[in-house]
């Protein structure tokens, strides 16, 4: 009797056994399956054509573009991919990031161009808010960074409203501005916005890229930037304007010193230039 109930302990042990098992290893697939979910948000759209006023280049049809050519390069992986929209159609940001929240373990990435009252700016820019999400954002900037010929202007922590209300890691990335024309150029290539899909998704797949340029003169530090957790040579460090506004005005004092140099030298130039005609005119 002692023997037959040892057996049938011994029994449900390991049905209990394999039971955990089995249900660990259907919760482990599910989260593997949930973690290869990627949510692409294509910037703008509608009415909401993007940019600032009078741009030539509108932003929300290149957008789209990327989007849906990310979305291939991703389900060719074996991703899953949610598109937060797919047509010229307007969808609020809070619509946007239900979207994203509803897909638990997902991965969010925003994709947009820049856009300047300054012609001259250019570069690329990548965004994140939480803490879960810099590494995410510093290995889809190095890429993109790596197949374009822009600057490099930084990883930034932002609250930006996608970025700071969704409950997975998530990322914006600007892919130059709209507002330069050679950028501009480089966007509408349809080339192009191939070589920025397949960055961005090399990034969001874990491809380490090295840190392929410098930053670009003038992003090492922002004032529109929040602190950051972590320091590297990319990462945009915040600065408080009072810092800002006297750096400037340092830089500003010493292209006025080296202005005034300049127009003393050339004076002096004239002057002496003039002492001798008048020497040779005599």
């Amino acid at each position: 009797m002692t023997n037959s109930l040892r057996s049938l302990a011994f029994r449900c042990r390991f049905v209990v056994l394999a039971f955990a098992f089995l249900a660990t290893t259907l919760l482990s697939s599910e989260a593997h399956a949930q973690s290869r979910t990627i949510v692409i948000d294509a910037g703008h759209g509608g009415f909401d054509r993007g940019g600032v006023p009078r741009q030539r280049v509108g932003e929300k049809n290149l957008t789209l573009d990327v989007a849906r050519r990310l979305r291939r390069v991703l389900q060719e992986s074996g991703y899953r991919v949610i598109m937060t929209r797919n047509s010229d159609v307007f969808v609020p940001l809070g619509e946007r990031v239900a979207i994203a929240n509803s897909y638990r373990n997902a991965t969010f990435v925003s994709v947009h161009f820049n856009s300047s009252s300054r012609v001259g700016a250019n570069g690329i820019e990548t965004y994140y808010y939480g803490r879960d999400s810099a590494s995410l954002a510093a290995n889809i900037h190095r890429n993109v960074v790596a197949g374009s010929p822009s600057e490099n202007r930084g990883i930034r922590r932002r609250g930006f409203f996608v970025l700071r209300r969704t409950k997975i890691p998530a990322v914006l990335v600007e892919c130059g501005f709209l507002t330069n024309p050679t950028e501009a150029s480089y966007a509408l290539r349809p080339s192009y916005r191939q070589k920025l899909a397949e960055e961005i998704g090399r990034g969001l797949r874990g491809f380490r890229a090295p840190m392929a340029k410098p930053l670009a003169s003038g992003s090492m530090a922002s004032v529109d930037v929040l602190p950051q957790p972590f320091n590297g040579p990319d990462f945009v460090r915040s600065t408080s304007r009072a810092k800002h506004s006297a750096r400037h005005s340092k830089s500003s004092r010493k292209k006025g010193s080296s202005s005034k140099k300049k127009k003393s030298s050339s004076s002096k130039k004239k002057s002496s230039s003039s002492t001798k005609k008048k020497s040779t005119e005599d």
